[in-house]
C-alpha cells in the first residue's frame, strides 16, 4: 500500500486533526461542566455544542480531545499512527452505537447525529493518518519511484531496445542526423 512521505498537504491534515481535537476537547468540557452530578452513564437530555452526553462521554471526550491535539501540535510519526488508529476506531464506534441507540447498552447517551459527528472525525482523523507520515528526503525519493514505476523500486537504468520509437518514423531528430 503506498502512504506518501512528507506529502504537501500534510500539514493542512494536521491542521484538520488539531481542529477535530479542539472540538473534541470543548464538546467534552462543556459536556462535563453540565453533566457533573448526574449519574456517570445517564440516559437523559443534556446536550453540549447540540449533541447529547453523559459525563462518562464528556470525560472519555476530554481526553481523547487531548491526546488529538497534543498529537496534532507535536507531529512526526506517532501522530501517523495514532491517527490512523483512532480515526478507526472512531468510524467503528459511529458504526456500533448506531446499532445500539435503541437499546440499555446506549451508555454513551449517542443520538444519530452523534454518530455522524463520530464518523466525520474518524474521516479527518484517518486522512491526516494517510498523509502525515515524516521522512526523510531520501525516504520520500524511493517512495515516490516506488508509486511511479508501477513494479516496485525504480531500477537506475532501464535496458530498451535500440532502436527510438518515434510517432514520425522516417523523420530525423535532431541529433540522429
Amino acid at each position: 500500500m503506498h502512504l506518501p512521505i512528507n506529502h504537501r498537504l500534510s500539514g493542512f491534515y494536521r491542521f484538520l486533526a488539531a481542529l477535530a481535537g479542539i472540538f473534541l476537547l470543548t464538546f467534552g468540557i462543556v459536556g462535563a461542566a453540565q453533566t457533573w452530578g448526574d449519574p456517570f452513564f445517564d440516559r437523559g437530555d443534556v446536550s453540549a455544542l447540540g449533541l447529547r452526553t453523559n459525563l462518562a462521554f464528556s470525560l472519555l471526550s476530554v481526553v481523547v480531545g487531548a491526546i488529538v491535539l497534543l498529537g496534532a501540535l507535536v507531529g512526526g510519526n506517532m501522530p501517523y499512527h495514532f491517527n490512523l488508529f483512532g480515526g478507526s476506531v472512531f468510524w467503528l464506534a459511529g458504526l456500533v452505537m448506531l446499532m445500539l441507540l435503541h437499546t440499555d447498552a446506549n451508555l454513551l447517551n449517542f443520538e444519530v447525529p452523534t454518530c455522524i459527528v463520530s464518523f466525520l472525525i474518524g474521516t479527518v482523523l484517518f486522512l491526516a493518518g494517510l498523509y502525515g507520515r515524516r521522512g526523510t528526503p531520501e525516504e520520500a525519493r524511493a517512495e515516490d519511484d516506488f508509486r511511479h514505476s508501477g513494479r516496485g523500486p525504480a531500477v537506475a537504468k532501464v535496458t530498451t531496445l535500440d532502436e527510438k520509437l518515434s510517432a514520425h518514423p522516417g523523420v530525423k531528430h535532431g541529433e540522429e542526423e
